[in-house]
C-alpha cells in the first residue's frame, strides 16, 4: 500500500509516524487465549444451562455440530469487525501520540466490550427483518442453515479481502450486502409459480440509505465541527501537528482519549447487535424451546398483554369488512402468503389476523403466561406471533389506511408481540462482546496505517482528530437509538477526510478514490459472494 503516500506526506508521516511495531508484553498471547477460553466457556455454559431449564432432551449430535459451526462462523463476523472497524478508533489517538498502540487496542477494546453489554438490541433484529420470511420461520432447516453460512461466510471473505489491502471498508454494509443476496437467491430458486418472499426492499432501503447517508454525514459534520473549533477554541496548540513522538498536552490528550473512547464504546454498541441478532436466528432455529420465546417475561405482563391483543383483533375485523374468520392453520397460510408477495391490503388478511390474533391470545390466556408455553407448543407459538408482527409493520406500506387509534392500538400490540419473541440472553451478549474486544487486539495496523497517513496530505492534527471521532460517536450512538445499523469505518474515515478538506490539507486522492471504490463494491460484491454461497449450500443439503 506504499504507493497510496505521496510524496509530501511521506516527510509528515516519517517526522511523527508513531512506533506502530512496539512489542506486547510477553504475557499478552496467554491473556489473550485465557480470555478468549472464557468467552467460549461462557457461552457453552449458558446455551446448556438454558437448554435445561426447558427440560428439553439433549440435542442431537448432528444438530449440536451445526450449531456450533454457526454459532462459531457469528462470533468469527464479530471477531473479524472488532478488528476491521474498530482500527479507525485508535488511529487518531495512536496518530497524535496520546496513546501508545498497544494500550491504545487493548483500551478501545475494553470500551467495545462495554459497549455490547450495554446495547439496547434495537439494531440485532433490525438485520433479520431484511431475511426472507419463510427461512426465518424455518431457519432451523437445511435452507435456514445454508442462509446463516452464505451470508456470514460471504461477509467475512470480504472484510479480509479489504483489510488486507489496508482499505477501510464497512462490516455493517457487507453483512447488509450479504443478507440481500441471500434473499434474492432464495427468490431465484423458488419453483415456477411459488410465491416466495426475497427482500424486504422497503426496509433495505431504509437501512441503505443510513448507511448512504453516514460518510456525506461524516464528512461535513466534521469539516464543520472543526470550523466551528477553530472559532470558538482559539488555542494554537489544539491545531498543530504533533511535535515528533512527543504526547500532546495533557488536556489535549485527555479530549482525544476521550473521543476514541466514545466512538469504541458507540462502536461495541451498534457493530455488536448485529452479531447478536444473527446468534439468536440460530439458537431459535437450533434449540426452538429455549429461544424462540422470552421465558424471561414475567407473568404480570399476561392480561395487558392478552387485553391489548382482544384490542389488535377489534382492529382486524373492522377492516376484514365480514369476511369470516378461517381456521387458525388457514390463517398461518394466508398471512405467510400476503407476507410473501407483500400483498396485505384484503379482507381477508385482516379476517385472518384477526384469527391469528385470537388463537395467539388463546393459548396465552391457557398456559398463564408466554413463560409457561410447553415445548411442543413453542415453535408454532413463535411463528404466529412473528407472522402477526411482520404483518402489522407492513400493513403502512400496502397502503392500509388507519386512523390514528387504531394506529396506537397496533402499535402496543406490535411491541408487546416483539417483546415475547425478540430478547437476548446475557451470555449472548458476553460472547459477542469477548469476539468484538479480542478482535480489536489482533489485525489492527493495516487500516490504522490507512486512516492516519494516507488520507490527507498533512500529518493529522488533534482538533481533526478529535473533530472526526466526536463525529463518529455521536451518529452511531443517535443510529442506536433509533435502531439503525450504521458503519463506523464510513462516518469516521470520511469524517478525517473532511477535516483534511476543512483544514485546507490536501487529500491523497490515490487512497480516497480506492476508499471510494471498496465502498461502491461492497454491495454488489457481498450480494454475489452470498448468493452463489447460498445456491451452492442449498445444492448440496438439499
Amino acid at each position: 500500500m506504499s504507493q497510496f503516500v505521496l510524496p509530501s506526506a511521506a516527510g509528515s508521516a516519517a517526522r511523527g509516524r508513531p512506533n506502530l511495531d512496539q512489542k506486547p508484553h510477553g504475557a499478552t498471547p496467554l491473556v489473550f487465549l485465557l480470555l478468549l477460553i472464557c468467552g467460549i466457556g461462557y457461552a457453552a455454559s449458558g446455551l446448556l444451562s438454558d437448554v435445561r431449564n426447558t427440560g428439553q432432551e439433549p440435542l442431537a449430535i448432528g444438530t449440536f455440530v451445526l450449531l456450533g459451526i454457526a454459532l462459531l462462523i457469528a462470533l468469527g463476523f464479530e471477531f473479524v469487525n472488532g478488528f476491521h472497524d474498530t482500527a479507525n478508533a485508535v488511529a487518531t489517538v495512536i496518530y497524535t501520540h496520546s496513546l501508545s498502540p498497544v494500550i491504545a487496542v487493548v483500551w478501545s477494546g475494553l470500551f467495545n466490550f462495554l459497549g455490547v453489554l450495554v446495547s439496547t438490541g434495537a439494531v440485532a433484529y433490525s438485520i433479520v427483518t431484511l431475511l426472507p420470511v419463510e427461512l426465518i420461520l424455518q431457519v432451523g432447516s437445511a435452507a435456514g442453515y445454508a442462509m446463516i453460512f452464505a451470508l456470514l461466510i460471504a461477509a467475512i471473505i470480504w472484510n479480509l479481502g479489504t483489510w488486507s489491502l489496508g482499505l477501510p471498508n464497512s462490516s455493517s454494509h457487507a453483512l447488509i450486502g450479504s443478507v440481500i443476496g441471500v434473499g434474492l437467491a432464495n427468490q431465484l430458486m423458488a419453483p415456477a409459480g411459488q410465491a416466495t418472499s426475497g427482500v424486504d426492499w422497503g426496509q433495505a432501503i431504509g437501512v441503505l440509505r443510513a448507511l448512504l447517508f453516514s460518510p456525506v454525514c461524516g464528512f461535513v459534520l466534521s469539516a464543520l465541527l472543526l470550523l466551528l473549533m477553530k472559532f470558538v477554541i482559539r488555542k494554537r496548540e489544539l491545531y498543530r501537528e504533533p511535535d515528533g513522538t512527543h504526547p500532546p498536552p495533557l488536556w489535549i490528550r485527555a479530549l482525544l482519549i476521550l473521543t476514541c473512547t466514545a466512538v469504541s464504546f458507540a462502536h461495541g454498541g451498534n457493530d455488536g447487535q448485529k452479531g447478536m441478532g444473527l446468534i439468536m436466528l440460530i439458537l431459535i432455529g437450533a434449540v426452538p424451546t429455549a429461544y424462540a420465546l422470552n421465558r424471561t417475561m414475567p407473568e404480570s405482563s399476561t392480561p395487558g398483554f392478552i387485553q391489548i391483543t382482544h384490542e389488535a383483533q377489534a382492529v382486524f375485523q373492522a377492516h376484514a369488512e365480514g369476511a369470516s374468520l378461517p381456521s387458525p392453520e388457514q390463517a398461518r397460510n394466508i398471512v405467510g402468503e400476503a407476507l410473501r408477495t407483500k400483498d396485505l391490503n384484503r379482507p381477508q388478511v385482516f379476517a385472518a389476523l384477526a384469527a391469528l390474533s385470537s388463537d395467539i391470545a388463546r393459548q396465552v390466556q391457557n398456559y398463564g403466561a408466554i413463560r409457561r408455553v410447553p415445548a411442543a407448543a413453542t415453535p408454532n407459538m413463535r411463528n404466529d406471533m412473528y407472522l402477526a408482527a411482520d404483518a402489522v409493520r407492513l400493513l403502512p406500506e400496502a397502503g392500509v389506511k388507519l386512523s390514528p387509534a387504531e394506529s396506537a392500538t397496533l402499535k402496543s400490540y406490535t411491541e408487546d408481540l416483539n417483546a415475547g419473541t425478540r430478547f437476548i440472553p446475557n451470555w449472548v451478549k458476553v460472547s459477542v462482546a469477548f469476539a468484538l474486544g479480542l478482535g480489536t487486539m489482533v489485525g489492527w495496523k493495516r487500516i490504522v496505517v490507512t486512516v492516519g497517513e494516507k488520507i490527507g496530505k498533512q500529518h493529522l492534527s488533534y482538533a481533526q482528530g478529535a473533530s472526526a471521532e466526536l463525529v463518529a460517536a455521536g451518529t452511531i450512538g443517535l443510529a442506536e437509538v433509533y435502531g439503525l445499523p450504521v458503519s463506523t469505518t464510513h462516518i469516521l474515515s470520511s469524517g478525517v477526510a473532511g477535516t483534511m478538506a476543512a483544514n485546507g490539507s490536501g487529500l491523497q486522492w490515490s487512497t480516497v478514490r480506492n476508499m471510494a471504490m471498496a465502498w461502491v463494491l461492497t454491495l454488489p460484491a457481498a450480494i454475489t459472494l452470498a448468493g452463489l454461497l447460498y445456491f451452492i449450500l442449498r445444492q448440496l443439503v438439499s
